[in-house]
């Protein structure tokens, strides 16, 4: 019977291309790589008609997947990959949004240095462990205490050459000049962007992760590819470019499955792909900022003259308040929010402190929006309702609902062959990676699903 197991593990690894001299008989992986696809959604892998992701197909028959993955609120970028590598809620990590509230106005600035985090991570939980750490382009890393470092990192006042500020966030310093004179060539300011219809910033990120697998075999790696989230943006969630964007971030994967061969670590490397959020098609932007203008809650941010402000964060938006002990104001923002007329009211569901509590959000704000309908919530204080020129997509919605569900695919040792559960939530990632590498943080929020495991 274990020779049949043995016989199985070697045919579907070398089917992948995975090259390996023995199969790992212990249960534990000594590398991880955690790859996430910006804006993943789970008919990217499950429906093989309409989606190019044989890579992934492949890693998913061969290894387990979820049908679903729920994702934290908001349900964007920043919040979610900080949950994926503490295992608890933003209440508890800190990384509430991927912007930061400005009082006087947003001025581009991201949570991007590390100190922000509030709770252990695995970065922290690896070191102690004796492991080597790496990541390419993960948000929320600067300053991290990653060995091989090159962090998600732009000068905000000029987001199209994010190479300056990269290279000077990039540790040791001397990795940036090594992964572009063994990796990419000399990278040019679109070559960590996605534009003109291009996916060269995935591929950049890939051969960069793939250098550092094969030169220093990091025991964690944990990169990020955005170029699908980018395009589902611009063009809503069918558009050309998304499906070109999802075959593309399945060549970059692809890439790192050789890179691991060449390492001749295939046979102790766990290799997982998940995403951050789902993406919703919106056709419309409410912007609930003119209400609190108008009921003379906001008269001059610049000037500290509010009382009130919405914060938004993609399809969702988060009342602020000034003192955050004002009920009256708060009771005002409910009441008005109540009194709407459907015409506006079809836009947004309000969630209130309790809804807010469950699922671990801001622990600061008291009450939220997230909209419905196919409509996103912005923080203009001139027009209340503005339909777009064309379909786009977005995502940060309340996560009660299928299409803002992710994906998780993970393919390695110790892991039940072709098996698939209905859903997850991105608390249990960073178990799911303890469990597998032994390495685990002092309390998360997730679980463990036997199910997964041999």
């Amino acid at each position: 019977m274990k020779r049949n197991i043995y016989s199985t593990l070697i045919a579907l690894t070398a089917l992948l291309g995975l090259k390996q001299s023995a199969v790992a008989q212990a249960p534990q992986a000594k590398y991880v790589i955690l790859v996430t696809v910006d804006g993943f959604r789970p008919e990217f892998y499950l429906d093989s008609v309409n989606y190019a992701m044989p890579t992934v197909r492949e890693l998913m028959k061969n290894g387990i997947a979820a049908q679903g993955l729920n994702p934290v609120f908001p349900s964007v970028t920043y919040p979610d990959h900080t949950t994926m590598i503490t295992g608890v809620t933003p209440a508890k990590h800190g990384i509430y949004y991927n912007t930061p509230f400005e009082a006087e106005g947003a001025t581009g600035k991201w949570y991007w240095d590390y100190s922000l985090i509030k709770s252990p991570t695995l970065w922290d939980a690896m070191h102690k462990a004796g492991k080597t750490t790496a990541c390419v382009r993960w948000p929320v890393t600067v300053n991290a205490p990653i060995d091989y470092r090159i962090p998600e990192y732009w000068n905000y006042k000029n987001m199209s050459d994010a190479r300056e500020y990269t290279a000077a966030a990039t540790q040791p310093a001397t990795l940036w000049k090594e992964v572009q004179d063994n990796a990419t060539g000399v990278l040019e300011a679109n070559d960590l962007n996605a534009n003109n219809d291009e996916l060269i910033q995935d591929e950049n990120v890939a051969r960069m992760a793939g250098y550092i697998i094969k030169k220093y075999k990091p025991n964690f790696l944990a990169l990020h590819l955005a170029c699908t989230d980018h395009y589902e943006h611009e063009n809503g969630r069918d558009h050309y470019m998304v499906k070109a964007s999802v075959a593309g971030a399945d060549r970059a994967i692809k890439t790192l499955v050789e890179a691991v061969n060449r390492a001749k670590i295939a046979d102790s490397t766990l290799i997982i792909i998940l995403g951050d959020h789902g993406f919703e098609n919106i056709y419309r932007s409410f912007n609930p900022n003119v209400l609190l203008k108008l009921a003379g809650l906001i008269t001059d941010v610049k000037t500290g003259s509010w009382k009130a402000q919405f914060h938004s964060s993609g399809g969702s938006s988060f009342l602020q308040l000034k003192d955050k002990n004002d009920k009256a104001t708060l009771n005002k923002v409910t009441a008005m929010l109540s009194q709407q007329p459907d015409s506006v009211k079809q836009y947004y569901q309000v969630i209130n402190k309790a809804g807010l509590d469950k699922v671990g959000a801001d622990p600061n704000v008291q009450l939220a929006l997230s909209g419905v309908n196919g409509t996103t919530i912005g923080n203009g204080t001139e027009t209340l309702i503005q339909t777009l020129k064309k379909v786009k997509g977005t995502h940060g919605f309340y996560p009660d609902h299928k299409q803002i569900q992710t994906g998780f695919v993970a393919f390695g040792p110790g892991l039940k062959k072709g098996t698939i559960i209905p859903v997850m939530n991105m608390v249990d990632v960073a178990p799911f990676i303890g469990k597998l590498t032994g390495v685990t943080l002092p309390a998360t929020d997730g679980k463990v699903y036997p199910e997964l495991f041999q």
